[in-house]
């Protein structure tokens, strides 16, 4: 039977695909990087500053796709494993929601694939695709590539081809079909993904062991020198990362130690880049040399004159406002420095001295507000707090706070018993799975966490013994031996 069929579907491969393969060999991966840059406008992180869990979300993304193109371009290569990923993709001049979930009033819409590409080529078009942007620009990065194959592999990714079962016994290919249920299987159960990764994290967590105690004895000696509040990190580095960083501002304070004094009572955050943020916080760009630094911390009496100013500014505000309180939440909002939050106040309070909004004197104390440049109109949080844009039409305004009040009061009072009831459900969880740390991402939610814990404390998961177990949105073992799980994960027996 397949001595008729064979000359047929190796003619039909290569018709197909022959264009594919000269073009994959000319594709680099700076090619690939600059074919992908309408993605990269369409889910960079930094468009997503006011949505911090989409922007998480891609970040985690983005790492997981870089190490998918990065092994592809590896010499010796033969097969990667199935990768799931999801975006929040912007809208676009390039994209629509034809065929795709709608846009939501944020201006994103989620998108799900799974790459299971063996060249650049196709995981650049299938990306492309997948997120309903154009696959034209590819054509102009190799003049010897004709039209004729980006016909053809557009048309391809709307109808793939389906090969009989037959086909893949016949020649010992791997049917991709198997391997995307297997995955499928192992990735979306908790319990299996704990048996093929907990020794791992196991190896991983010991190894850490020294590091960490490191890092704690240098947190503690510098915090205790220079009569810091705390010492933070923005980003999620390795211990051995962390560990360097603290050396390094070791050694500063060694040189200039009475320069570093003047952050006293002050928390340090270790971040992208050097400054004050608007919390207050006194920030070090891990990329700076020294001697930005030092020029941080002799300004610093410079800054603490400014954040006073701020939260004078801050109170005439809530005054104008009936008694609402002016808040930053770091966790949903962007990393603002000091100067660019006064600028936001700045501007808001002088309008609302132009147009004055005839508020109730303390009318409106307890409920708080956060301000925000990218929106144009007001909303409120589901944690009970309103988004209020500086450009907003402020006579709207006052309609939108008095229809919510209540509304907003009563989710503040959620969110404070929806906290109770989060940190006794991971005090017992911690507990029950002797742990050593149970703690989650910033844009994991209270609700999301609560739903966690919950069905944890009804599994039996030894593997948890004595580790590190972050929540977030996706299955992964750190470098130092973190185990991270979806808030969402899967319970029972493997899908079959």
């Amino acid at each position: 039977m397949f001595c008729h069929l064979r000359p047929v579907r190796r003619l039909c491969l290569e018709k197909v695909y022959s264009h594919w393969f000269i073009y994959s060999r000319a594709l680099s991966g700076a090619e690939a990087v600059n074919a992908l840059r309408p993605f990269y406008f369409a889910v960079h992180p930094d468009f997503f500053g006011q949505h911090p869990r989409e922007r998480e979300v891609n970040e985690n993304s983005l790492k997981r796709l870089s190490a998918y193109l990065e092994n592809l371009q590896k010499p010796g290569f033969k097969s990667l494993k199935p990768t799931q990923l999801t975006f929040y993709v912007r809208g676009t001049d390039q994209n629509s929601s034809d065929g795709h979930e709608p846009f939501t009033t944020s201006g994103f819409r989620a998108v799900k694939f799974t790459l299971h590409t063996r060249d650049l080529l196709s995981t650049v078009l299938y990306i492309l695709n997948s997120c309903s942007l154009s696959i034209e620009h590819i054509q102009s990065l190799n003049t010897n590539v004709h039209s004729q194959p980006l016909k053809e592999a557009k048309r391809m990714s709307d109808r793939p081809i389906k090969w009989d079962k037959s086909y893949y016994s016949f020649t010992g290919f791997k049917d991709p079909d198997e391997d995307l249920e297997q995955v499928s299987r192992m990735e979306t159960t908790l319990t299996s993904w704990l048996d093929n990764n907990g020794k791992s994290a196991v190896k991983k967590l010991k190894n850490s062991l020294p590091l960490r105690k490191e890092l704690d004895r240098l947190k503690d000696e510098l915090s205790h020198q220079l009569q810091l509040s705390d010492i933070r990190w923005q980003r999620s580095w390795g211990i051995a990362h962390r560990c360097s960083q603290l050396h390094s501002l070791g050694r500063l304070a060694q040189q200039n130690l009475e320069t570093l004094k003047k952050a006293k009572g002050c928390t340090v955050l270790f971040t992208d880049r050097s400054g004050v943020s608007a919390v207050g916080h006194v920030m070090l760009g891990t990329m700076d040399v020294h001697h930005h630094w030092t020029k941080l911390f002799e300004r610093l009496p410079s800054y603490f004159d400014l954040q006073r100013r701020l939260m004078l500014l801050e109170d005439q505000i809530s005054y104008l406002l009936g008694g609402i309180q002016v808040v930053y939440i770091d966790e949903l909002q962007p990393v603002l420095t000091l100067e660019e939050y006064y600028s936001l106040l700045d501007v808001f309070y002088n309008r609302l001295l132009k147009n004055r909004i005839p508020f109730h004197p303390q009318s409106l104390r307890g409920l708080q507000m956060i301000l925000n440049s990218d929106r144009y109109a007001p909303s409120l949080h589901e944690l009970g707090h309103f988004n209020i844009p500086i450009l907003c039409d402020l006579a709207n305004l006052q309609w939108f706070i008095l229809t919510k009040a209540q509304q907003a009061r009563e989710n503040m009072k959620r969110k404070e018993e929806l906290k109770v009831i989060e940190n006794e459900l991971i005090e017992a969880s911690t507990k029950k799975f002797s742990l050593e740390k149970l703690y989650k991402e910033p844009s994991i939610s209270s609700i999301q966490m609560v739903d966690c814990c919950k069905r944890l404390l009804e599994q039996s998961l030894p593997y948890l013994h004595g580790m590190h177990l972050c929540v977030s949105h996706f299955y992964s073992v750190m470098q130092d031996g973190d185990l991270c799980i979806p808030w969402n994960w899967k319970n029972g027996e493997a899908i079959k």
